[in-house]
């Protein structure tokens, strides 16, 4: 696979906070490799092709950049592509297999997304945010806060994130309700969890933290009617995709009073343009998409890469992705 290269050309995106070698020792494969490590986004470059021409291996931060046909079929050497995690919605496999490209995983860690919801639950609905920024301005007490036991956690997709921050709620002793496409009854009760229907969800929700995948059918599910069926004083946390809730409605929703605060980490465009309205828009708590990114799990994001990369050098694979 590998007999015309000397070295293998092998390139890491996105990799934000220059921490490659940080987490994986690539001296490993400093005679095999050629390793160039993208710290800037380059994602919406028009010649992102003719950047990434040359490269035998693409090593994937979860969706930063995305690798949709297009992009697969301009890029004539390539031959891996390894991505974060065991799934990523951004990369046309089928574009991938009909050129006989490997695609590959990494092990992760996934409490530290579960976590940051559950931070982001409390410092929207104690007022954290505004009062940590009094103290710094000189200010004293400005907010009255809210306590969480005995107010409804309402959460959309129960997966793997969502049963974490379930346990999380309960033992803050909120009510706990979920709903989502595939969700049944049987598997909420598994859990100590009340299955609701969807209305009721957005109706019966103090907090309405979002943790299902993006799809075609979550995709804007989140719109002005339904934001409309929620309580004025009810919150919004969203640590799993920007577009599964339709960006301008919820704008509209915080500058009517609809609701009263967002928390989001995930923006239908990232990284997040300085300029952007979501930036300037009140009643908004917003992080960089941090919700994967700890130094658990980017030891085993920046590791997996170089073990896959070692397997494809030895014609083996693992953690294929098909």
């Amino acid at each position: 696979m590998i007999a015309n290269y000397k070295k293998l050309k092998v390139a890491i995106l996105d990799d934000y906070q220059n921490v490659s070698h940080r987490f994986a020792n690539w001296e490993k494969l400093k005679d095999k490799i050629e390793l160039r490590v993208f710290n800037k986004y380059i994602g919406d470059k028009d010649n992102l092709s003719s950047i990434l021409l040359n490269y035998d291996v693409l090593c994937l931060m979860r969706e930063r950049t995305s690798l949709p046909k297009e992009l697969v079929n301009k890029l004539p050497n390539l031959k891996l592509v390894v991505t974060s995690g065991m799934w990523n919605a951004s990369v046309d496999i089928d574009a991938l297999n009909k050129r006989n490209i490997v695609f590959c995983g990494t092990d992760t860690k996934i409490h530290s997304t579960a976590e940051l919801a559950w931070a982001l639950i409390m410092n929207s609905w104690r007022g954290l945010q505004t009062e940590i920024q009094n103290m710094k301005d000189g200010k004293w007490q400005t907010t009255i806060g809210r306590g969480l036991k005995g107010n409804t956690l309402g959460i959309f997709g129960l997966g793997k994130q969502g049963k974490q921050v379930a346990n999380f709620a309960r033992a803050f002793g909120m009510r706990v309700i979920a709903w989502s496409h595939n969700l049944t009854v049987e598997e909420c009760k598994t859990i100590n969890v009340e299955y609701v229907k969807s209305s009721d969800l957005f109706k019966m929700s103090d907090i309405l933290t979002i943790h299902t995948r993006l799809s075609e059918r979550t995709k804007g599910y989140i719109d002005g009617n339904r934001l409309k069926l929620m309580k004025k004083n009810s919150v919004i946390v969203n640590t799993s995709r920007g577009p599964i809730i339709n960006e301008q409605h919820l704008i509209n929703a915080l500058n009517d009073g609809i609701i009263s605060c967002v928390a989001l980490d995930v923006y239908d465009q990232e990284p997040l343009p300085k300029d952007h309205i979501l930036r300037k828009t009140k009643n908004t708590i917003l992080t960089p998409h941090i919700g994967y990114v700890s130094s658990e799990a980017y030891e085993k994001f920046f590791n997996g890469y170089l073990l896959a990369i070692e397997a494809f050098l030895d014609k083996t694979v693992i953690n294929q992705i098909n």
